[in-house]
């Protein structure tokens, strides 16, 4: 017989927890044990809670009393911020009607959004549906910020929400950026036109559907990037909001931008509906919205629709004879391109088995059109991930992958400024091929000067051509285009070697730890702090750094960094580099 009763739900769960089972598996689940022990199961029998269930990163529990409830989620994370244990919980609390199984597990929509809410909750964070805060208002100690409604995941109407002030959450574990990193300290408003595209809302009603939504996203973003006399945030930055309520004003500060254009994207069958509106970051004024309908076959011709409006709000002196730049070549196949789009979260992810997800959708892609030049540059990059992280038995092998595939997209697209920054990246890191590089990386940045990605490999060439000071002007640049990018360890990694090259080791140490803060367990990244610590003469963290290293591929070694993991060009400079891992304690 089925139960049902109203109940408040407490859904939460352990950030970073993968990362974490990469790194030290049963240590992370001791620490696990030790929270549920000592923190979760404590503050449930102070609230008269019920622990339903547990997941290997997280726990579901039930409370009659939604006070109760509340209570118990900020007892758990002011016990976390103010203990040692390192983990740090999202917490997602709701009120609704739930069923309740024999075995005593529970489901219905009243836990679906608990579980939706903790994860829209910041690192540390609670966040009440508006039926929890009309329970708890003025009954606990606690004060509440406004997240206004949103549009949660597999629910048709807006939910009210509410993040709890009160619960701490511990600092920032990142070093703070360098006082020597001018490039770094602030972001006055450009010269020129200034816009962030945030993720639009899904509002399908199918998760399946958020990578489409993500890629109309990317493509407008790629498509703004086009006209120079833009200044576009980059795509990783601006995905940073995805999933969050987002005051304009406040994005519009921490990227440095005057307009925000924020939209959604329904897609049933073949109908696709694209709204979109474009926002004066500093006053909240709309300056442009408007919908689009059509036949998902015509995709590409509604997102050059609303590229051009957007275009023509701000800049309204645009011709459109101008407007015809922003538009690259389109895939043949609708299909091609939705494989594509599915493999950039997986490349984005930087996990072995994530990389080879990614190579296979991107071969599919190629597969039902095999004139998509992006499509092989995505994989290029994918097998220079690869050879990076040492996921292959045979560097050689993925160099020679990576190599043919750049080629390839030059071949079909040679006009295309993403394939040109991949295809030079990927020429440079995996055949060595400097001065090509550099050149294809520099027309990339001819064709789109907002390119974060371009500037980044760009620092990097010239680290490998052992010119410190022009690639840290270039990764500042890339770090101004895009300051809240997932991505930007490689950035940090750069400036690391850049300072190795340099012979600034405190410096080199200070941004790889930055990197490493950023992208746990990042091989590459790994082996600069290694060399840079040597040199500093901080012994014995070198030499962790070494075991870290042969602990993800214990094959490492000088030799082997020698022939296929150093891309630099200058002799003097790659025996600097290679001596700063032998006294790291790096056999040869």
């Amino acid at each position: 017989m089925t139960t049902r009763r109203l109940a408040a739900i407490l859904s939460a769960d352990v950030m970073g927890f993968s990362a974490m089972m990469e790194r030290d598996e049963e240590g992370t689940a001791a620490r696990i044990r030790a929270l549920r022990r000592e923190v979760v199961e404590p503050a449930l029998a102070r609230h008269q809670g019920r622990l339903v269930k547990t997941t290997g990163d997280g726990f579901l529990a039930e409370f009659a009393s939604p006070v109760e409830a509340v209570r118990s989620a900020v007892a758990i994370q002011d016990a976390l911020a103010a203990g040692e244990n390192g983990l740090r919980l999202r917490i997602g609390v709701n009120l609704g009607d739930i069923i309740i199984e024999d075995d005593g597990d529970v489901l219905g929509d009243g836990v679906n959004i608990a579980a939706r809410l903790e994860q829209m909750a910041d690192p540390g964070g609670v966040l009440v549906s508006g039926k929890i805060y009309e329970e708890v208002q003025g009954k606990i100690d606690s004060s509440f910020e406004s997240r206004g409604e949103q549009q949660v995941k597999n629910l048709v109407r807006p939910l009210r929400v509410y993040a709890l002030a009160r619960a701490k959450v511990p600092a920032d574990p990142r070093p703070p950026l360098p006082d020597k990193s001018e490039h770094f300290k602030l972001l006055p408003l450009p010269s020129k036109p200034s816009v962030a595209v945030l993720p639009f809302t899904n509002m399908s009603g199918d998760l399946d559907q958020e990578y489409f939504c993500d890629g109309i996203v990317e493509d407008i973003i790629t498509a703004l990037s086009r006209v120079k006399w833009f200044f576009v945030i980059a795509r990783n930055s601006s995905f940073t909001y995805k999933g969050r309520a987002v005051d304009v004003k406040q994005v519009g500060r921490e990227l440095g931008v005057r307009y925000v254009l924020e939209g959604s994207v329904r897609r049933v069958a073949n109908r696709v509906r694209i709204t979109g509106q474009l926002i004066e970051a500093a006053t909240g004024h709309h300056v442009w919205a408007d919908r689009y309908d059509g036949d998902y076959d015509d995709v590409f011709e509604l997102q050059d629709r609303v590229t051009e409006n957007v275009v023509a709000a701000i800049e309204p002196e645009i011709r459109a004879a101008e407007l015809v730049r922003i538009r690259e070549k389109r895939p043949e196949s609708l299909d091609a391109y939705d494989y594509y789009l599915q493999a950039l979260p997986h490349f984005y992810t930087v996990k072995r088995e994530s990389n080879s997800e990614a190579i296979r959708l991107l071969a599919c892609a190629t597969e039902r059109d095999p004139s998509y030049a992006v499509a092989y540059a995505m994989s290029a990059l994918c097998w220079l991930q690869r050879r990076q992280q040492g996921w292959t038995e045979s560097a050689g092998h993925a160099e020679n992958e990576g190599i043919q595939l750049a080629e390839k997209s030059l071949e079909l697209g040679s006009d295309d400024p993403r394939v040109l920054w991949v295809a030079g990246h990927a020429l440079t890191t995996l055949g060595r091929q400097h001065v090509r590089g550099r050149s294809l990386i520099s027309r990339s940045l001819d064709l789109n000067s907002n390119s974060a990605q371009a500037w980044t490999v760009s620092g990097l060439n010239h680290v490998y051509m052992a010119e410190g000071r022009a690639a840290l002007a270039d990764f500042g640049k890339a770090f101004r285009l895009s300051p809240r990018d997932p991505m930007n360890y490689y950035v940090f990694q750069g400036m690391s070697a850049a300072h190795l090259g340099l012979r600034e080791y405190d410096l080199a140490v200070e941004w790889a730890d930055r990197s490493l803060r950023e992208r746990p367990g990042f091989a590459s990244t790994l082996r600069y702090l290694a060399a840079a610590l040597a040199y500093s003469g901080d012994t014995e963290r070198a030499r962790l750094a070494v075991r870290q290293l042969l602990a993800i591929d214990p094959g490492l070694t000088v030799t082997t960094v020698a022939r296929a993991r150093t891309n630099r060009a200058v002799e003097s400079d790659k025996q600097h580099y290679l001596n700063g891992l032998r006294l790291a304690g790096l056999p040869d």
